[in-house]
């Protein structure tokens, strides 16, 4: 532990005669503040968009699994009894909590976004939903539909699972896609670092030569190197992180708006994940200047 401390400290201090070897500005400065900063935006965005999936995932899931629907279809003059015989079928069966047939309005406000406002119910061979509210262990709809089917043969049960599957394998491929993009961001900011790196290297071959002329070992050349292109990265991934986390709370609320992309964002304590992003890119800046440093000095010895 106190190896680790007194090297991050080592880091943050310098050395003012081998931080000379490595140019505070220009081409490889401004490459690696712009590319930290715009792969720490990216990030954000990717983290948001895992996050917002495992919700989404979990939301569908818990939603769907607590409800299912009965569709009669019958006679005009049978409707009613074979609704009636149902409710009675479904008070009696073990996992559910309550049964009750929508109403002609509540029929009409489903339909409506896909039918219009002008949908004539009381004209049309509209069957009649039933709401099934069920426990958390849930009812068996195999022993369900037998009953159905000899005391109400008009009924057709819809447990959800046909819906509620694909969408939830949709939203846990789309938290794995945000995944894939956080470890791609981080391999990208890598390797734009390294090529930084090894061209503020090459430009200062002759200012390297005088370094190691007076003594200076490749190690202390190379720590000049890691220390400057580091804290280059962690202060444009702390830029790129603030204003992502800026442009995530511009996006509209889920509550207000609905849909799935209106959620893309954070929520309680998922507003500390984007914090890490600015340490996590310092640690692969460090590794790939490091990386490249010793292996560009050593082609040059």
């Amino acid at each position: 532990m106190k190896v680790v401390i007194g090297r991050g400290l080592s880091l943050l201090a310098g050395d003012p005669q081998a931080d000379r070897a490595v140019p505070p500005t220009g081409f490889t400065a401004r490459l690696t503040l712009f590319t930290s900063g715009a792969m720490a935006f990216l990030a954000v965005f990717a983290l948001a968009l895992s996050l917002a999936s495992g919700r989404l995932a979990d939301r569908w899931g818990a939603e769907l699994a607590r409800t299912s629907t009965l569709r009669i279809s019958a006679p005009a003059d049978q409707l009613d009894a074979q609704t009636a015989a149902a409710i009675r079928l479904l008070e009696t069966t073990p996992g559910v909590t309550s049964a009750r047939a929508l109403s002609m309005e509540e029929e009409q406000a489903l339909l409506t976004p896909w039918f219009g406002p002008d949908l004539p119910l009381d004209t049309l061979p509209i069957p009649q939903l039933i709401e099934i509210v069920e426990e958390d262990d849930g009812f068996d709809p195999i022993g369900l539909r037998a009953r159905l089917q000899a005391e109400v043969p008009g009924a057709v049960l819809d447990d959800h699972t046909r819906w509620r599957e694909p969408l939830i394998d949709a939203a846990a491929r789309l938290r794995l896609l945000g995944i894939v993009s956080i470890v791609l961001i981080g391999t990208s900011t890598g390797a734009m670092i390294m090529l930084a790196a090894q061209a503020a290297l090459a430009a200062n071959a002759q200012v390297i030569r005088v370094l190691r002329l007076v003594g200076a070992r490749d190690v202390y050349i190379a720590r000049a190197f890691v220390r400057r292109f580091t804290l280059r990265a962690l202060s444009g991934a702390a830029v790129g992180t603030v204003v992502g986390m800026c442009a995530i709370l511009l996006l509209p609320r889920a509550d207000t708006a609905g849909g799935f992309l209106t959620g893309l964002g954070f929520q309680g304590a998922g507003w500390l994940w984007p914090l890490v992003i600015p340490p996590l890119a310092a640690v692969v800046a460090f590794w790939a200047t490091r990386r490249a440093a010793l292996s560009t000095l050593n082609e040059q010895s």
